[in-house]
């Protein structure tokens, strides 16, 4: 009986899904063809069209046979592992796999059709806001299309100072990494000498020109680091 219920939703589910698939098809043949005839696109392209609404009804049926389906397989996977003749589990489990290879091949086609139905409207929809753009730009005037043509420079502008900004806060966050590493390591060598200069008394005095160094050393390093970030962000906002 399961097997039975099984191959009728496979028969449903083929006949859908060859349907669905003419149905993608046809749209994308219609599509191209009002495309051609109505080069002036004074409507949009796509709306609450009737292939858009079976679309979506089609879809949903076909879900629920999939839904159906994959349910029949779980029943009879539960009365695989339940039959009392064990002579019988491989040719129930070989017919149990064929079924569920039908179901992932329908699976599979099924996403994949709409997939490229999906593309296709979005693809129809891309292209008719582009046309859209490109007529109202046409048809305004030149002071509105040289403003367009302003915007447009300084939202590039505006992208690019945001852009050296974005640049010069990582880089100034590596650096604050690498100073945070070399202070680390400058502590620690610090201590050792220390314990040198406690363990040596006739090694301090060395120790202390070796600090007076690395303090001037610091500062100047500092003092570079702060030239370097004025003038990025000089040169970012300028």
């Amino acid at each position: 009986d399961l097997r039975k219920q099984a191959r009728q939703l496979e028969n449903e589910l083929d006949l859908k899904l060859v349907s669905f698939s003419k149905l993608c098809t046809s749209y994308s043949s219609t599509r191209d063809g009002r495309r051609d005839r109505y080069s002036s696109d004074t409507t949009p392209l796509l709306n609450g069209s009737s292939q858009d609404r079976m679309f979506e009804t089609m879809a949903v049926e076909i879900e629920q046979l999939l839904g159906k389906l994959m349910g029949i397989n779980d029943k009879m996977a539960e009365y695989t592992n339940s039959a009392g003749v064990p002579s019988l589990n491989a040719a129930l489990m070989h017919t149990l796999q064929r079924h569920r290879d039908i179901l992932q091949d329908y699976t599979h086609e099924f996403h994949k059709t709409k997939a490229n139905f999906l593309a296709i409207r979005e693809r129809e929809n891309l292209l008719g806001s582009v046309r859209k753009d490109i007529e109202s730009y046409k048809s305004g005037s030149g002071v509105n299309n040289r403003r367009t043509e302003l915007f447009l420079k300084e939202h590039e502008h505006l992208r690019n100072s945001d852009r050296l900004i974005e640049e010069t806060i990582s880089i100034a966050m590596a650096t604050k990494e690498n100073m945070t590493s070399q202070r680390g390591m400058l502590k620690s060598i610090q201590s050792k000498m220390n314990t040198l200069a406690n363990r040596f008394p006739a090694v301090n005095s060395l120790i202390q020109r070796i600090n007076l160094r690395k303090r001037r050393d610091s500062l100047i390093l500092g003092g570079v680091i702060g030239v370097c970030t004025i003038l990025l962000l000089l040169y970012a906002f300028h």
